[in-house]
């Protein structure tokens, strides 16, 4: 599973490393593409086969269904960690995540998100800066 956060530098080739607890789960591939928050997702290929699947059988005539299949597949680049644990992120993705030098790896149980830090930074103080509504938009989700 994948917990926890990490930040970690792009080298002059547009990789990043992979956080060494993250490595196993992402060894027989994994796709990155763009998520809904101005971040990316990381996906085991697993997951990411699960999802698309879903996706895919969504009817074509369904306006939100069409948005979510461009959104999840055409910036989508599947990926293998190299022997130092390291994936390039394509210029398009970093692009659309506004990521220059630095990353923020954040894991969240079956799939990651790669974060420009600043943006995420900027993300955690809206989330967290009332934390009564936090917790009034939680309880929405029955969990």
């Amino acid at each position: 599973m994948f917990l926890g956060e990490f930040e970690h530098t792009l080298d002059e080739k547009g990789r990043f490393t992979i956080p060494a607890k993250f490595r196993a789960k992402l060894a027989s591939g994994a796709v990155i593409t763009r998520g809904i928050d101005g971040c990316l997702e990381l996906q085991p290929m697993d997951h990411f086969m699960e999802l698309a699947t879903k996706v895919s059988n969504l009817p074509i005539t369904s306006r939100n269904a069409r948005g979510l299949r461009r959104l999840e597949f055409s910036g989508a680049a599947e990926v293998e960690p190299d022997k130092q644990g390291r994936v390039g992120l394509p210029s398009n993705l970093r692009e659309y995540a506004r990521i220059d030098k630095q990353v923020v790896i954040i894991g969240l149980f079956d799939y990651c998100e790669i974060w420009n830090p600043e943006t995420w930074q900027e993300f955690k103080q809206r989330s967290y800066d009332d934390p009564e509504a936090l917790a009034e938009q939680f309880a929405s989700l029955d969990v």
